[in-house]
């Protein structure tokens, strides 16, 4: 395929104004005479407001309101931006009586200035009834202590939820006699892995704009992931009209998932209407580790068995999710863990994947990238990495002997068919990348440091098949250029910049004859927004099929005005001609100024759908180099490779650029990232001083690249790349901690003193 644009390292479309300092974020909308809102927050973990004594705070000079949970509506709804009906439970109000975790909202304070209203949020006098909390997950299932027990929990499916009993779902995927299979089994890994609740750790923390228009419609600008989900939601926990309600994203300064939950925007919302106020609300970093969302921390236990020449016969694996204290993203994250990693290893297996999830007095958890699978790849690879030292085989051959196979259905991914797949490519080439012949298992650097390697295999999804729909509408201008409207949220992933390159390329003009609308729910088309890996696959092709469509109307006004057969006519990008006189021509500047002038259509435009039955894997083979101090216990990364089958590569340096973040945030969730709670429910890790995340001195050299296979139900042969890059690296690292000292570290985070006490 001879490509011009697509599968080229093309600069991002709006690099020069983010290194410039241009780009324009939530904060720099804002007005000057805008209310400030911050929110009063409980400093328990599970208490009843007994009263709320807000007068001598409502006197205090420029404050405008002081909402309590009797000021607002009392509409059960899911922060979850998710496709309705949501899969989340409706577990929420906008604020109760009863407070379920440190940080969860009490009072929501607007005024002037930052000023008056931390001191109106001193002045709030609140009186709890403390309750006992259920804080450890393990334990969290039938407690006597019930995090919901109120009548109105609400769930739009039945998936095994019960409140009473703390849980949010619970299910079973099976295919086979697993029991059998394990029996007849040579040699058997039996193991449990834990991940913690990690943060996204994202730039820009999390911040809302809101304002009534000159229609009295209640206008939202907001960092968020999933614009047209916000608005649904915003309108029914409001319980306005959606009519009402609009939504902008303005530049978003990184997401990782935590801006697929809503978390700012019901709050000055709410002052908006009550005050007809423009309001804002910007949260500290405190905020955003104590009051938004993270990662679900999971409890996964393995069972894997094989035959003695290395053919996997059976797969078991139960995973337990704290689910915190409210629902979203709970029952589908689950979902992930088992069916992004068991069908690598199912084929000739028999499986079964069961799930519970629990409420807890915690912070909900949400979406991070990976969303599921990350946890799933740590705890199958780190089993498949013992199962191979039981076998005495290989990792890689063990691998590579039962991989699925292109042309078959994977019966543990949905049964799905496979239907592109380079990853034994991949492992081959990390392989050599990486040095394994020379290295495995370890390699003694002087009389106290030792260097392992080990290697991990994941796979992820593109988009949520039968499900998530994106709409795409391009337009011919008056002077020959195009402008491309999605509602794809584009939150520093360069996602404008590739379905750009993808319309050039089919309308053969050069990149600077397109220019990309910002997303706005009242213009943009409908788009479910950017998670599950889906711009690239979903929206991708949504934008293929609007600009062939575009074409052919172009080559068709062209006729019209060439008085040829429509036939006849072919447009080049810069001229329609007749292709049986090709000196019969008109060009496409002056066919566009003709458009807007006189009798016809005044201008052409084509809007195109697109929702996949299928959600073809992309794949990744990790591999670490990892220095161990004997003396110490300190692990330190010494080199990373990761090579990674997205299909066809649409943009190589943003591609490569997606992949050393993730690589990098893998390292990070594998060596540095431990939340924690104190006995009372407070969490510790609430700064960057606490919660460490890796800074550029602690990363590896990071070294990617791609072994391109062609996904035939993709756009130009692309899948997926944002997720599937940050699953290897913490299996990776353990293995090669474990190749280094012989110590098997099956609870994250890898730090010193566990390795150290293995040792001894």
């Amino acid at each position: 395929m001879n490509l011009k644009f697509v599968n080229q390292p093309i600069p991002k479309l709006d690099g020069a104004a983010l290194t410039g300092g241009k780009g324009v974020y939530t904060e720099d909308m804002v007005p000057r005479d805008c209310l400030v809102v911050q929110v009063l927050r409980s400093p328990h973990a599970h208490a009843r407001i007994k009263s709320i004594r807000k007068d001598a705070a409502s006197r205090v000079p420029g404050i405008s309101c002081i909402l309590t949970w009797e000021d607002v509506p009392q509409i059960r709804y899911t922060l979850a931006g998710q496709s309705y009906p949501e899969p989340s439970p409706y577990d929420r109000y906008i604020l109760e009586r009863t407070v379920r975790y440190v940080g969860d909202p009490v009072a929501i304070v607007a005024g002037r200035d930052k000023d008056c209203v931390a001191r109106a949020m001193r002045m709030i006098q609140v009186k709890y009834e403390v309750l006992e909390p259920v804080l450890d997950f393990e334990t969290a299932l039938d407690n006597p202590v019930v995090v919901h027990p109120e009548a109105d929990w609400f769930h739009h499916y039945e998936d095994g939820g019960d409140p009473r009993r703390n849980l949010v779902c619970t299910g079973c995927d099976a295919h086979g006699d697993v029991e059998a299979a394990l029996a007849a089994c040579d040699v058997v890994v039996d193991q449990t892995y834990y991940t913690k609740a990690n943060a996204q750790a994202m730039m820009e923390t999390f911040r809302t704009y809101t304002y009534l228009d000159h229609n009295r419609r209640l206008n939202v600008i907001t960092s968020t992931q999933v614009p047209f989900h916000c608005r649904r939601t915003i309108a029914h926990a409001l319980g306005l009209p959606k009519t009402m309600v609009r939504v902008v994203k303005p530049r978003i300064g990184g997401g990782f998932g935590a801006k697929q939950t809503l978390v700012s925007e019901l709050f000055p919302a709410l002052v908006t209407l009550r005050t007809g106020k423009p309001a804002k609300i910007i949260y500290t970093r405190k905020e955003s580790f104590q009051a938004s969302n993270s990662r679900h921390q999971m409890r996964v236990h393995v069972k894997v068995g094989a035959t003695k020449d290395g053919v996997i016969k059976a797969v078991d694996m139960h995973a337990l999710s704290n689910a915190g204290a409210y629902g979203e993203h709970a029952t589908t994250t689950i979902g992930l863990v088992g069916h992004k990693s068991i069908p690598l290893y199912a084929r000739q297996a028999a499986f079964r994947f069961s799930w519970d999830v629990v409420y807890t007095h915690t912070m909900a958890a949400g979406a991070y990238r990976g969303y599921g699978a990350t946890q799933g790849c740590f705890a199958m690879e780190s089993a498949i990495n013992e199962l191979a030292e039981k076998l005495g085989m290989d990792p890689a051959r063990l691998r590579l002997m039962n991989l699925p196979q292109v042309g078959e259905n994977m019966a543990a991914y949905y049964n799905e068919p496979l239907t592109s797949c380079h990853l034994p490519q991949c492992i081959e080439r990390g392989m050599e990348l990486i040095g394994w012949k020379e290295k495995y298992p370890r390699v003694q650097v002087d009389d106290h440091r030792v260097r392992g390697v080990g290697m991990a295999v994941t796979m992820q999804g593109s988009g949520i098949s039968a499900l998530d729909t994106a709409s795409v509408t391009i337009k011919l201008n008056d002077d020959g250029y195009y402008t491309l409207m999605i509602g794809a949220t584009d939150m520093g992933t360069g996602c404008d910049t590739i379905l750009a390159q993808m319309a050039a390329e089919i309308l053969t003009c050069p990149m600077e004859r397109i220019t990309v609308d910002g997303v706005d729910t009242d213009h943009s088309p409908f788009d479910t927004g950017s998670y599950a890996s889906s711009t690239t696959y979903v929206t991708g092709s949504a934008v293929v099929k609007a600009c062939t469509q575009l074409k052919e109307q172009i080559a068709q006004a062209g006729a019209r005005r060439l008085n040829i057969h429509p036939e006849r006519a072919e447009f080049d990008g810069d001229v329609v001609f007749d292709r049986t006189h090709p000196e019969t021509s008109i060009t496409l500047s002056k066919l566009a100024q003709e458009l807007v002038a006189g009798v016809g259509p005044q201008w052409l435009t084509a809007t195109a759908s697109h929702c996949s039955p299928t959600s073809p894997p992309p794949f990744m083979a990790g591999f670490a180099e990892v220095e161990v101090d004997l003396e110490t216990g300190e692990a330190k990364v010494v080199d990373y490779v990761g090579v990674v089958d997205c299909g066809t590569v649409v943009n190589k340096n943003l591609a490569r650029v997606q992949t050393e973040g993730g690589i990098a945030q893998g390292i990070g969730m594998a060596l540095l990232e431990d939340i924690n709670y104190d006995p009372k429910g407070q969490m510790v890790n609430s700064t960057f001083m606490t919660y460490k995340i890796p800074c550029r001195t602690d990363l590896p050299e990071i070294r990617v690249e791609f072994e391109e296979s062609y996904e035939p139900n993709g756009p130009f042969g692309a899948k997926s790349i944002g997720e599937v890059v940050i699953n290897t690296p913490s299996p990776a690292i353990a293995h090669a901690v474990y190749n280094a000292t012989g110590v098997r570290v099956r609870s994250l985070p890898i730090t010193a003193e566990k390795i150290l006490m293995g040792m001894e």
